[in-house]
């Protein structure tokens, strides 16, 4: 079991961040640190080495479609839907204010 966190470490902490806190402050930090201490050891109580790790409380897995080599989509197809182009690519404003 670990001792609890003092006033003396918070404020030794604080002046390591410089961070100024108030008498006030030290002791609303100390109760809050005292308490998040004592939930961990409560979560250290339960947690067993039989049971992994997981980044997810629940199993998820990616939903993805098979890799499958198909036929590339045809040129006149893929510019019929375009707003502008030039008969064998897409004709698009110029962006760098410059024309190539």
């Amino acid at each position: 079991m670990t001792t609890d966190i003092t006033a003396a470490e918070v404020e030794h902490l604080a002046a390591l961040a410089r961070i100024d806190l108030t008498p006030e402050q030290v002791a609303n930090m100390t109760t809050q640190l005292v308490d998040i201490q004592h939930l961990i050891s409560e979560v250290q109580e339960v947690a067993t080495p039989d049971v992994e790790p997981t980044s997810h409380p629940i199993a998820m897995s990616n939903v993805v479609r098979a890799d499958v080599v198909e036929a590339p989509l045809d040129r006149d197809a893929a510019l019929a839907g375009a707003p502008d182009s030039d008969g064998t690519r897409f004709r698009v404003p110029a962006i760098l204010g410059e024309e190539q």
